[in-house]
């Protein structure tokens, strides 16, 4: 978007606010701040150390119905394997096409069958990344991609995600910084999807259901550096 273009959107809005034109300062106090957001609050219950910081958000996401894992590198798989025989799953996942999980050794699953790609109808259990975790709730941030399909997040009945420990922030004012320095402000991701546990309701009598809405199992595999 050009500086004019900017200038009339921005001068259309004081009208209809009666506020008059912007002057030459005001629209540069507001590029200025387009350039460099100010963060917001920040939640004293997440500014740990990195260890204490992981623990916390294991805590939360424990809470909010998810269940974790926290595994090695080399781990990665067995534990899949392993869970989905703890569940009585099928071994039959379909996998995000990430370099991030493609370096684990997945080859030494032999029962393993592994189709990546974005979800699909019959899919009953998906593999993902995620962009970040955060502390204060325990939440999953999914960014879309290329590498990463939203259906994956939403249709299987079971997500199961590898997350590494230095992917672990505090708030989510980290998060939104985090965005713009990977992918530039004018090249952030298409859908930013924040998941705190299995999908659930209370919307009929107040009772807790899990699985309204997407899978109603989330495994969490906290990757150690």
């Amino acid at each position: 978007m050009s500086t004019a273009d900017r200038s009339q959107i921005l001068n259309g809005i004081r009208r209809s606010l009666r506020r008059g034109e912007l002057s030459a300062d005001g629209l540069q106090a507001a590029q200025d701040r387009l350039r460099q957001p100010p963060r917001g609050p920040i939640v004293a219950r997440a500014q740990l150390g990195q260890a204490d910081r992981v623990a916390l958000f294991c805590q939360w996401a424990e809470f909010n119905n998810a269940t974790i894992a926290r595994v090695g590198a080399a781990e990665v798989p067995s534990e899949v394997a392993a869970f989905l025989a703890r569940n009585n799953l099928p071994a039959s996942i379909a996998m995000a096409p990430s370099p991030q999980l493609d370096g684990y050794d997945w080859a030494g699953q032999k029962m393993l069958s592994i189709r990546r790609g974005r979800g699909e109808g019959s899919d009953q259990v998906s593999v993902t990344g995620a962009f970040a975790g955060i502390t204060e709730t325990g939440t999953l941030v999914m960014a879309s991609g290329p590498d990463h399909p939203v259906s994956l997040n939403l249709m299987p009945d079971t997500h199961i995600v590898v997350l590494r420990e230095a992917d672990i922030v505090g708030g989510y004012e980290d998060v939104w910084g985090r965005l713009r320095e990977r992918y530039g402000k004018d090249h952030m991701p298409r859908t930013v999807n924040t998941i705190t546990g299995p999908s659930r309701t209370g919307d009929i009598e107040q009772t807790i259901e899990l699985g309204a809405h997407g899978p109603r199992r989330m495994h969490i595999l906290v990757v150690r550096e």
